[in-house]
């Protein structure tokens, strides 16, 4: 496995969830992280709770499908730890109901948190990236790029944008030494979850740290190595013949 102590990370949607527990392992493994959310509350409140040095931890108030909030974000970064060699595209955000009735605002904010924000960094990645000969940027997808839920068609038809966009940019970075990758999460018992009352009761559920555990495997290959895809989901959980 490859040795990350001095690297760069940047972590989007990283104010609590898998993005936060990221940030937790990135730093322990000897990361400069940068973290970011559109919640600048969330975001401020999550750097204090790393308690990091300030010299390894930067923190910053992004809208990720926000072009020129991208550019400030990597601009940011290259100036107080350099370029990049990590990125995550962890920011999302989900809204869902029959498609007859779902909002063009809904849509819209589904798709630019997840696959226009994806793009934008990963656009920003290699443009850092290409020059040095070398990068790893994971995408955070879900199980629902391959098995959707009903009344989820911003989510879904964002998260098949990912898996998309990842075995593209894939094939463009491999000929430069990045590569790019997608981890699919079945349920995970974020914050929104608990704050919904959608817990443990509901469906078989995964702790943060065990999605944390495998994108760690995936960031954590010897840079000549890509891998491409996973599927992690709780043992019990619906996904193979589900509908």
């Amino acid at each position: 496995m490859t040795d990350l102590t001095g690297r760069v990370a940047i972590i989007t949607g990283a104010s609590r969830g898998i993005g936060f527990g990221l940030a937790q392992a990135l730093l322990h493994s000897g990361c400069r992280v940068c973290i970011c959310s559109r919640d600048v509350n969330g975001i401020t409140a999550a750097a204090h709770r790393l308690h990091a040095q300030p010299d390894q931890l930067l923190s910053c108030a992004v809208d990720v499908g926000c072009e020129a909030d991208v550019q400030h974000l990597f601009d940011d970064v290259i100036r107080q730890f350099g370029p990049p060699d990590i990125v995550v595209n962890n920011a999302g955000a989900f809204d869902g109901g029959p498609v007859e009735t779902l909002p063009l605002e809904a849509w819209n904010n589904v798709i630019g948190s997840c696959l226009t924000g994806s793009f934008l960094c990963t656009r920003a990645a290699f443009a850092s990236m290409k020059p040095r000969g070398r990068g790893r940027i994971l995408n955070i997808g879900s199980i629902s790029a391959q098995r959707p839920r009903e009344n989820s068609a911003a989510y879904t038809a964002a998260k098949f944008g990912v898996q998309g966009l990842t075995h593209a940019t894939a094939l463009e970075g491999r000929r430069f030494g990045i590569a790019v990758s997608c981890l699919h999460p079945g349920n995970v018992l974020v914050e929104r979850r608990v704050d919904s009352g959608l817990g443990s009761d509901e469906e078989p559920m995964m702790e943060v740290q065990d999605i944390v555990r495998a994108a760690m495997t995936m960031l954590t290959m010897p840079d000549n190595v890509n891998f491409l895809e996973a599927i992690v989901l709780p043992n019990a959980q619906l996904y193979v013949g589900r509908g």
